[in-house]
């Protein structure tokens, strides 16, 4: 008895299986600090191009959006058109005291076959944040859930996967759901700065691959929800932290051009191989503005040309790079706030207020992204009151499937 106990003790069993062999993956990892030395090096290589021609680009920028604009046709890459020269480079206003900050984000849960129920649920996360007023902030979420059959299988139509349906039918919610909450706020306090913020780009890119049918039930409320805000005066912006974009280093490909003329379709057809003007890539917007940024700074504002956006009637969106002080923020505004300067300077002084009360991202967007996200347990409480509910109305064998309870438990 003896011995077997300090067998126990000198061995003590794992109470949790390990089910990942670390000693196994140590060996890789040698590759993959080498791989990433020779990359960074690599990195700082392009980097160093592109201030050179990025350097050239102020001097010949008219020169460039004319080329770009003549032959905007004819380039099969996204890139963007400066709105302001590119040496610009603006301190951020202090924000009011007195203001208003609205956002919201999404979460769902996923429609499963091996779930009690085949059905799905999102869940918008809505945050209202009074500054100086004295009022209390408003943090929830509104629920709602997908159980018809024209709601889980209407998208089967157009080839696409109800997963990926319940994500394009989630933004569009977002930003109805802003709108209206953004303007019920302003209703009452008509004199109060406000600012409406999304986590994410205001470019939907994967619209472009959408038949034209789904894509009229994804954009047109979003579109509705932009105007509202719009009639309302209430600055829309979209957030984007460590942005991939590489729509302003595309601009500077027109200077990195070995042709006549940046005529892609006739020179340069095929963009996946490698190209004359492809010296920068994979360097992102976000790598160059580091280096020409100061924190509170901003820098020029930009005009996106995606070809999604001729689908936006007259709100086009804007974008520009501000060092944020943590990172270098990507930040884009539909085309009625750019072309407001007040407003869109008094949205970009909220923005940097939002990223220094959230130590380095917008408080409001954080809450908002807490009050949507679904976790472990109330996905399951959601399961087990949709299970009582079923039980309620009669239904009979209600439970999830074998393999769905066999992978909830383990023998080990």
């Amino acid at each position: 008895m003896l011995y077997l106990l300090s067998s126990v003790l000198l061995n003590p069993p794992l109470l949790f299986p390990i089910m990942l062999d670390l000693t196994k993956l140590a060996g890789q990892m040698q590759g993959l600090s080498q791989h990433l030395t020779v990359e960074a090096a690599a990195s700082r290589q392009r980097l160093e191009l592109a201030q050179k021609h990025f350097k050239s680009a102020i001097e010949s920028q008219e020169k460039l959006v004319q080329l770009q604009q003549q032959w905007r046709d004819r380039i099969i890459f996204a890139n963007a058109t400066p709105m302001e020269p590119l040496s610009t480079c603006i301190d951020l206003p202090i924000p009011p005291k007195t203001h208003t900050v609205v956002a919201t984000d999404g979460s769902q849960i996923a429609p499963s076959h091996h779930e009690i129920a085949y059905c799905y649920l999102l869940n918008i996360g809505r945050v209202v944040l009074h500054y100086g007023q004295n009022i209390h902030p408003l943090l929830d979420s509104l629920p709602e859930v997908f159980y018809r059959t024209e709601d889980l299988y209407v998208s089967r139509q157009w080839g696409i996967r109800t997963e990926e349906w319940m994500s394009f039918r989630r933004t569009a919610s977002e930003t109805t759901v802003l709108a209206e909450l953004a303007c019920s706020m302003k209703a009452d306090r008509q004199a109060i700065p406000t600012l409406a913020m999304v986590d994410g780009s205001l470019i939907y890119w994967f619209l472009e691959q959408l038949p034209s049918d789904a894509r009229d039930r994804i954009l047109p409320p979003i579109l509705e929800a932009w105007q509202q805000l719009r009639l309302a005066q209430i600055p829309l912006m979209g957030y984007l932290s460590a942005s991939r974009n590489v729509e302003g280093m595309n601009f500077l490909r027109l200077l990195a051009c070995s042709h006549p003329v940046p005529d892609c379709a006739s020179f340069c057809p095929n963009q996946a191989e490698k190209v004359p003007c492809k010296v920068f890539e994979p360097l992102r917007d976000t790598a160059l503005w580091a280096t020409q940024l100061k924190p509170g700074q901003r820098g020029p504002l930009w005009r996106s040309n995606a070809r999604i956006l001729d689908m936006y009637g007259d709100q086009k969106v804007y974008f520009c790079y501000i060092h944020v002080g943590t990172e270098i923020a990507r930040i884009e505004i539909p085309s009625w706030v750019a072309e407001n300067t007040t407003l869109f300077d008094q949205a970009l002084g909220l923005m940097l207020g939002q990223v220094q009360k959230g130590y380095g991202y917008p408080v409001a967007i954080a809450e908002a992204h807490n009050q949507a996200v679904v976790r472990g347990a109330d996905k399951a409480r959601f399961f087990a009151v949709l299970e009582r509910q079923m039980i309620k109305a009669g239904l009979k064998n209600v439970g999830t499937s074998y393999k769905e309870a066999r992978k909830r438990g383990s023998i080990a």
